[in-house]
């Protein structure tokens, strides 16, 4: 009969000096044949042939416990495989095999535990990194965002500056010329009227008259000397142009800094609620918002695609429906949300007055309202250019210092929130925890429009995944 390898591989020897090989070439009868037991359908036999609770696996080849383990092959063999394939082999009992082993085990636990800890603090020094380095992008995006902001301003300032002047320089100019010529003009009519009195004079008779007259238109009027007169040309922009070339140098300055030590921590917006995602991530919820021209108030117009809303000066004739605002000058979004995440961005440019975020469906909306969270309205607002705030009894301010041209929305129903993002800066602003007990709606208000002051559009932009 062959065995394969596997059969072959569990025999082993046993040394002839041990006390289980002594016992299976001990001369004299062989012994009895070990009873069996099953368990689990696997065949096992007790030791001493009698039943027992103890049993053991069986040897497939020699029908005989596997007592032993061989070391040297690194498998569990019984008596018999000891003796025939084992006999040089280092081999202990299968029970001290496992004590030793047991001790490796408990070991070798505490080695791979201490692996997990280092891992898991290897992760969390890598999560930290990476917010750390998000950090970093955030301070030197508001920092770059804030200091090209002043630059541009700066800039601008001097440009309208320099209009300014050169413009007060040309009226200046133009009324000097104006008078100048002016006097010239009369001085050439005084001139005409004396040469044609001479040439009158050197046509007449009157001898008597002539020589009377002659004197008086003889003598030089009286007149300016014109020779050295000129209109200035001096637009006195030399000072703003200095100005302008002394904040350059600066900037120069600012930027050598920064490139040696960096944005200084201030420089990032404090934010109220710091555990709140950042924009890359709420990006990812962008939904498309337009806006319900059922519920416009009057004064409002809104675009054909319905993505951007401005002031009128007059009302318009408009169906007086329940859904309309008929004193607030606002609009609600079409599309309702009861549910899950969503992120939208509006463009608010340089408008000084705007209110954004969201509202209850059944919020009332007529006459005058009370734009508070108690009665729906959840919304940024700005005033006066520079006055942020967010519509709370009482109002709760917030301090920005980059001033933000598009605004981003973030709702998540779930968690009663409202966030609002600088878009441009790609920082958190605010956020407002609440409780959200029936569907909401995107909130528009681009205030009145101050005569011409606040006459820009609010605008729903697509929105440009930050990478």
């Amino acid at each position: 009969m062959s065995l394969s390898p596997t059969t072959t591989s569990l025999a082993s020897s046993v040394p002839n000096n041990s006390p289980i090989a002594a016992l299976n070439h001990s001369s004299g009868p062989p012994p009895p044949p070990p009873s069996f037991s099953h368990s689990s359908g696997r065949r096992r036999f007790t030791v001493s042939g009698a039943a027992s609770s103890q049993s053991l696996p069986l040897c497939e080849i020699h029908h005989r416990g596997i007592l032993i383990y061989c070391r040297t092959d690194r498998v569990c063999i019984c008596p018999e495989c000891e003796t025939e394939d084992h006999q040089d082999h280092d081999t202990v009992t299968v029970e001290d095999e496992w004590t030793e082993t047991k001790s490796q085990l408990s070991v070798l636990e505490q080695e791979i535990k201490e692996m997990i800890r280092q891992r898991i603090r290897k992760i969390e020094e890598l999560r930290m990194s990476v917010a750390d380095l998000e950090l970093a992008v955030e301070r030197e995006t508001a920092g770059s965002v804030g200091m090209f902001f002043a630059l541009v301003s700066a800039i601008e300032r001097s440009q309208a500056e320099l209009m300014e002047v050169m413009e007060m320089s040309r009226r200046a100019a133009e009324h000097q010329a104006d008078a100048m010529i002016r006097q010239l003009e009369l001085e050439v009519e005084e001139l005409r009227r004396r040469g044609s009195a001479l040439a009158e004079l050197a046509q007449s008779d009157d001898h008597n008259h002539c020589v009377k007259t002659f004197p008086v238109l003889s003598s030089p009027p009286p007149a300016r000397d014109w020779s050295g007169v000129a209109v200035n040309s001096d637009l006195g922009t030399g000072t703003i142009y200095r100005s302008l070339a002394a904040l350059v140098e600066r900037f120069q300055e600012q930027l050598k800094n920064i490139a040696e030590t960096g944005f200084p921590p201030a420089v990032v917006e404090p934010s109220p609620v710091r555990t709140q995602p950042r924009m890359r991530r709420v990006q990812e919820y962008a939904v498309d918002v337009t806006l319900d021209c059922n519920t416009a108030h009057p004064r409002l117009i809104l675009s054909e695609d319905m993505k951007s809303v401005r002031c009128g000066d007059r009302h318009q004739l408009l169906p007086d429906n329940l859904e309309r605002f008929d004193r607030v000058v606002c609009v609600l979004g079409r599309e309702a949300i009861s549910s899950g995440r969503h992120y939208w961005e509006v463009e608010v440019g340089g408008k000084t007055d705007w209110d954004l975020g969201v509202a209850r469906q059944s919020i009332n909306r007529k006459g005058k309202i009370d734009v508070t969270p108690v009665n729906g309205y959840w919304f940024l607002s700005l005033r006066n250019k520079n006055k942020y705030a967010f519509r709370t009894e009482p109002s709760t301010d917030v301090h920005l210092s980059l001033q933000p041209h598009k605004i981003g929305v973030f709702v998540d129903f779930e968690k009663g929130q409202v966030s609002f993002y600088n878009v441009d800066a790609k920082i958190h602003i605010y956020t407002f925890n609440d409780t959200f007990t029936e569907c909401i709606l995107p909130f528009f208000s681009p205030c009145t429009n101050k005569s011409g002051k606040n006459d820009g559009p609010l605008i729903i932009t697509p929105v440009n995944t930050i990478e």
